[in-house]
């Protein structure tokens, strides 16, 4: 019993010196989330008083999203599926848990730690890029500071469609396994390989899942190695 309580000491007091991998959102006004599903961090975005633009490619998720984000006048929603290419046809593989683990991807190894994750539909769908859907809706782009990813494998094809924009972002944060847990999806080397040829290094990493063959899921934070002001947050 002792032990068991000695235990649980040490693992809240490592707990209460894990830094906040989220404190990165003090220092930005505003943040692109690319796969929003129905925007489960707007009420921490709010409390930051954050502009946001959620982007989710699931047509009955989005009615979601946008009916949770009405009482949010600085958050809006858009209805795309954001790869490496403009105009490219795609099927989204609709998970069984509320969409969450949708994807363009196959399922692989992701039933090592979700076995009850299935699909149970295709969504046809068109791609775009998110340097082409800014542009399009004409969005000022220097008011979004962080973007943060949860594409379910396809995170390295968001930011290559992104390029001409990364010089802009001051932090990227992006939920990312070190194993295939979707057929030929982004993995962590590849990741952090693509984020330093890119100028950002990483700052954070939190595991939140664990595969008991070996490896584990992340969310990773990386800020950009170039000088860039801190903006001011003056309506705070």
């Amino acid at each position: 019993m002792r032990m068991t309580a000695v235990k649980k000491f040490l693992q809240r007091l490592r707990k209460s010196f894990t830094p906040d991998p989220d404190s990165f959102l003090n220092e930005v006004t505003g943040v692109i989330h690319v796969g929003a599903n129905t925007g489960q961090e707007r009420h921490k975005y709010a409390r930051l008083n954050l502009d946001v633009i959620w982007i989710e490619p699931d047509p009955e998720v989005f009615a979601r999203l946008e009916s949770n984000l009405q009482s949010l006048s600085r958050q809006q929603a858009m209805k795309c599926l954001i790869t490496d290419r403009d105009n490219e046809q795609h099927l989204l593989h609709v998970s069984n848990n509320a969409g969450l683990s949708s994807s363009i991807l196959e399922l692989k190894d992701h039933k090592d730690i979700w076995p009850e994750v299935a699909y149970t539909r295709t969504i046809p769908v068109t791609s775009t890029t998110l340097t082409s859907l800014l542009a399009r809706q004409c969005i000022a782009v220097d008011r979004y500071q962080a973007l943060v990813m949860d594409t379910q494998g396809s995170e390295l094809m968001v930011l290559r469609g992104s390029i001409p924009l990364l010089g802009g972002f001051r932090y990227i944060k992006t939920e990312v396994p070190d194993f295939e847990a979707y057929a030929n999806c982004c993995v962590l080397a590849d990741m952090t390989a693509f984020m330093s040829e890119h100028g950002f290094a990483e700052i954070s990493r939190r595991k939140f899942a664990q595969r008991a063959q070996g490896g584990a899921y992340y969310d990773v934070v990386y800020r950009n190695s170039a000088p860039q002001a801190v903006p001011r947050h003056t309506d705070r």
